[in-house]
């Protein structure tokens, strides 16, 4: 059982909407975001990435840094650039890539079904980031930026959801990388108060992309109610916001690794020991994409190849042993190039599947790197039977594309 509640949002007026709205904080580098922001004085990099207000070169997790952030949250609201709705309400939130077209439901979710494994995730978070969000977060007491949720599609929510997506949405608009975000107010208190009805019936919510930003939350939400001593549960620190998408609307993208050398081999003895394991057939120069699990695509010193997999490599019946993460990381990254942590070996790096084979191509020829690998992408079904396991991913195995823009609704804590 899932527990959501309607929330009254801090939202841009219509007309400023795509000036405040932004890329997450995780996508773009300081650098990035100050590029990004130029001249525009309502960007909500201001809020999310605030070190873009002092001297290039300002740690980004100097106090000065999270205290602008507060500054620039409060100067927002004054200036009438986020204006807080009167009413509680559930939104709903659509975002459309190369056609196709997914719609999540604005909710805040509540930090107990996290704590208890009802909001189930897939992936490690690591402490240093977690504490980044909670400066954050306890700074602007609010969740600036929305988690990305999953649960099971569910007829009469999206029934709901196709009628009220008939009406005028109240922000339209194309951002500068060419997604199409839209976004509507439920305002009808009997819709309102089926949606809470409908979540309560559904087991298990997933967090898709949000890891560090959820464990923060959560961990704020906790602390604001120990430190409470006439704490109810009902405040707005027992949830944080989410945005929920039907499981099947959702598309996970290739997550591909580029790795610095062969680990001394030649380009003939590392073919050679790819053979053990994987059926080795070269694909000339053109791009060669994975086709199905199990499946890989490398490239290597101008030429593209296919790997896939012998038997005995993977297990489908394990949720873990069956991923192509797990074959990639035992039998060519640790077992030949010898990298055995994907999280601290500067040796390797991972390009989003957005960015296309020719990146993979673009860092080879470049001489950057010596080798890709890229990976047929996992699907929500692997993922959902991963987290109902309460197993974890392997590091870099999920690239969820549209990311949602930040910036169209927050949630205040009190």
């Amino acid at each position: 059982m899932a527990v959501v509640k309607p929330f009254k949002g801090i939202r841009p007026p219509r007309e400023i909407v795509e000036k405040v709205a932004s890329r997450p904080y995780d996508v773009l580098n300081s650098d990035e975001a100050r590029e990004e922001a130029e001249g525009n004085l309502m960007s909500l990099y201001h809020i999310i990435k605030p070190e873009i207000d002092f001297p290039q070169g300002t740690d980004e997790h100097d106090e000065r840094v999270y205290a602008k952030a507060a500054e620039n949250f409060k100067k927002f609201r004054e200036n009438g650039w986020l204006v807080q709705d009167e009413e509680e309400h559930y939104y709903i939130y659509a975002q459309t890539m190369n056609g196709r077209t997914q719609y999540g439901i604005v909710v805040c979710a509540h930090i107990d079904d996290y704590l208890n494994g009802n909001i189930k995730k897939h992936e490690l978070t690591r402490r240093d980031k977690e504490e980044d969000r909670m400066k954050h977060i306890r700074v602007t007491n609010a969740n600036i930026e929305p988690v990305f949720l999953a649960y099971p599609s569910h007829e009469e929510l999206n029934s709901i959801v196709s009628e009220i997506v008939k009406n005028e949405p109240v922000y339209d608009f194309v951002a500068p990388d060419g997604f199409g975000h839209h976004f509507w107010t439920i305002e009808d208190k009997e819709i309102i108060r089926r949606i809470t009805e409908i979540f309560q019936n559904i087991p298990s919510l997933y967090i898709a992309d949000g890891h560090h930003r959820s464990a923060a939350a959560v961990r704020v939400g906790d602390e604001k109610r120990r430190q409470n001593p006439h704490h109810t549960g009902k405040e707005e620190y027992n949830y944080f916001m989410a945005v929920c998408f039907p499981d099947n609307q959702l598309h996970i993208m290739d997550y591909n690794r580029v790795v610095k050398d062969l680990n001394e081999l030649s380009d003939e003895e590392f073919l050679q020991k790819l053979s053990k394991y994987f059926i080795v057939e070269g694909k000339g120069t053109e791009i060669y994409h994975p086709n199905k699990l199990h499946n890989f695509s490398l490239y290597l010193s101008g030429n593209w190849y296919s790997l896939t997999a012998r038997e005995g490599t993977y297990d489908d019946n394990d949720p873990i042993e069956g991923l192509d993460v797990t074959i990639s990381s035992k039998f060519i990254l640790d077992e030949i190039l010898d990298i055995k942590d994907l999280r601290t070996d500067k040796r390797i790096d991972f390009v989003g599947g957005i960015r296309g084979l020719g990146e993979l191509k673009k860092l080879v020829d470049s001489g950057k790197m010596r080798v890709a690998l890229a990976l047929y992408p996992v699907s929500m079904q692997q993922l959902i039977a991963i987290a109902d396991t309460g197993n974890i991913m392997p590091p870099k195995t999920t690239w969820f594309e549209p990311k949602l823009r930040s910036g169209l609704v927050i949630h205040e804590l009190s």
